[in-house]
């Protein structure tokens, strides 16, 4: 059965180790930090197998060199379309990784938008999708596209409801007060704002959570919405005509004026 650890790095980031109930050995997931991720591992006497990087940014990928010094010839897993130091295995669509040691196998999505090449790690009911989904929320996009960034998240929220969301932020209260501004009738946004705060005053991370929670709090999976659609079109003065045209708006708006 797989475990999932969090380690918390800079500010907001959260580098998961991936792991099994024997807990010998662990995957990495985005170490942009290596010090706090080498010590989580020795503080619990386990062995590094793989690291599994989702795109090129340097608070997920600038703990690779650090990593690969202390444990040398460990696997780097990562997107094939982008740079990433020390990969030895580039990933695309329809691909997979299967990781031995944990009994553990995942499919590879390409989700680009966030950036041009991203992907994400999807099985075990769990999904490690780096900066694409967020909780309430969704990336900005640097060096890919909204068009782009717009189809990964339709395509993420075909998985099954019950889906895990390990995205590499804590940035879900803070989208709460996004979501607020699209919909500020909406009543699920205070109940999963209060939720947060009592994870998070507890010690406790908000991520991960069930793909299904995002239907009823995240604007840019509710485009369909009328009253997204409505503020959408308020926002940008005009008619909107698709659901990927509402969620420009949204993420444009968010951009300029909340952030």
């Amino acid at each position: 059965m797989i475990q999932v650890i969090s380690i918390p790095a800079f500010t907001d980031n959260y580098i998961w180790l991936i792991t099994n109930e024997e807990r010998k050995y662990a995957a990495l997931v985005d170490p942009g930090d290596a010090q706090p991720a080498l010590d989580e591992l020795q503080r619990r006497n386990m062995q590094p197998i793989a690291i599994l990087i989702t795109h090129h940014h340097r608070d997920h990928v600038g703990g690779i060199e650090k990593f690969l010094e202390a444990y040398p010839g460990l696997p780097v897993y990562g997107p094939a379309s982008e740079h990433i130091p020390g990969m030895t295995r580039a990933l695309g669509e329809g691909q997979s990784v299967t990781l031995e040691e944990l009994g553990l196998h995942f499919e590879v999505l390409d989700t680009p938008g966030h950036t041009a090449g991203h992907i994400a790690y999807y099985g075990e009911g769990s999904l490690f999708c780096g900066d694409t989904l967020f909780g309430n929320g969704c990336g900005r996009v640097f060096d890919g596209t909204l068009d782009a960034l717009h189809e990964s998240l339709q395509r993420l929220a075909r998985l099954p409801t019950e889906t895990l969301v390990y995205c590499t932020h804590e940035y879900t209260v803070d989208n709460i007060g996004f979501a607020k501004w699209v919909e500020p009738d909406n009543a699920a946004l205070a109940v999963r704002l209060q939720e947060c705060w009592d994870l998070l005053d507890s010690g406790r991370a908000t991520v991960p959570f069930e793909l299904g929670l995002e239907f009823d709090t995240n604007p840019f999976l509710r485009t369909h919405i009328p009253e997204v659609i409505a503020k959408a079109e308020e926002i940008a003065g005009r008619e909107t005509h698709t659901s990927a045209d509402v969620f420009a708006v949204l993420r444009i708006w968010k951009d300029t004026e909340y952030d």
